[in-house]
């Protein structure tokens, strides 16, 4: 029985049932989505380490560049019901929401 806050496409026929040891599509698609948000979390240290201006310039764009990659293999494993989301129950999110409003107070600049 599929579970009703979940959030995906149907997954592709292509898939077999029982995988064996051969990396297929998702797989490869995966393992990119993997190297990317290893990358996008160490570049963001990186600039935000990067002492000479031209340097951290060029890291942010490349940052920038890793972010719509991972962005656009999300998308793909999405579009293929490879990556599926659990949908939040509305009361759950007002709780979070009133718990965290409250902290703007809290912030220096208004």
């Amino acid at each position: 029985m599929p579970n009703q806050n979940q959030i995906a496409n149907p997954q592709s026929a292509q898939l077999p049932q029982v995988k064996g040891p051969e990396m297929n599509d998702r797989d490869f698609v995966n393992d990119g989505l993997s190297t990317c948000k290893y990358l996008t979390d160490s570049l963001n240290i990186a600039v935000r380490e990067a002492s000479h201006e031209q340097l951290h310039a060029d890291l942010q764009l490349i940052l920038n560049e890793t972010h719509n990659s991972c962005r656009d293999l999300y998308n793909l494993m999405f579009q293929n019901g490879w990556y599926k989301l659990e949908a939040e129950e509305q009361q759950k999110l007002q709780q979070a929401q009133q718990q965290f409003s409250g902290y703007s107070s809290q912030f220096p600049y208004h």
